[in-house]
């Protein structure tokens, strides 16, 4: 920027005095310049002043104002797109956490099914294995029973064989042999038998 400055300065200059070697021409450059009190090293050292500060704004000042500026706005983009990644990612979030909510509520609705079947069938078993040991128990009963009478019945036979054998022996007044007494009683015991 400073060397356009100074070549057009320069190049002012020359033309200053291609006019003053023209004459006619020279004089009305130079009235003009003359009316309006401009120097030609006058404007030529505000230009040179005015590119300067120019050059130290722009390397000084504009500058790192920009590079801020752009740093900022890189900043403010790359916030614009972390927070539109962290938007998909809540959505995405939340699409899976309902998917897996609504998994668990399956899960659990079939581990009731379940555990309701497997309590059924388990009070079905039990019941049944109930119903069996009730049965077997009133069935040995039965069988505790009858036999129980059998042997109750056996003892009253022998008992009453005895006690025929005893009323006997007095009745007849008189000493029964062993041999007598197992007569009288195997008789008895069939007679008791047949009743």
């Amino acid at each position: 920027m400073l060397s356009t400055l100074l070549v057009l300065a320069e190049a002012t200059g020359h033309a200053a005095e291609a006019a003053a070697a023209h004459g006619e021409a020279a004089t009305g450059v130079t009235k003009i310049m003359q009316d309006f009190g401009l120097s030609v090293p006058l404007i030529l050292a505000q230009a040179l002043s005015f590119s300067i500060v120019a050059f130290v704004l722009w390397k000084f000042g504009f500058k790192p104002v920009l590079a801020t500026l752009d740093e900022r706005q890189q900043k403010i983009d790359s916030g614009l797109r972390y927070a539109e990644e962290m938007q998909a990612k809540l959505a995405a979030a939340q699409h899976e956490s309902t998917a897996i909510v609504k998994k668990a509520q399956t899960d659990a609705s079939r581990i009731i099914d379940e555990a309701r079947k497997s309590a059924k069938d388990f009070l079905d078993k039990q019941t049944q294995e109930a119903a069996a040991k009730a049965n077997d128990t009133l069935v040995k009963a039965q069988q505790a029973i009858e036999l129980e009478h059998r042997k109750m019945l056996a003892d009253a036979r022998t008992e009453i064989a005895r006690l025929v054998v005893i009323t006997t022996e007095r009745v007849l007044a008189k000493k029964l042999s062993d041999a007598d007494r197992s007569a009288y009683n195997d008789a008895a015991s069939r007679e008791l038998t047949n009743v």
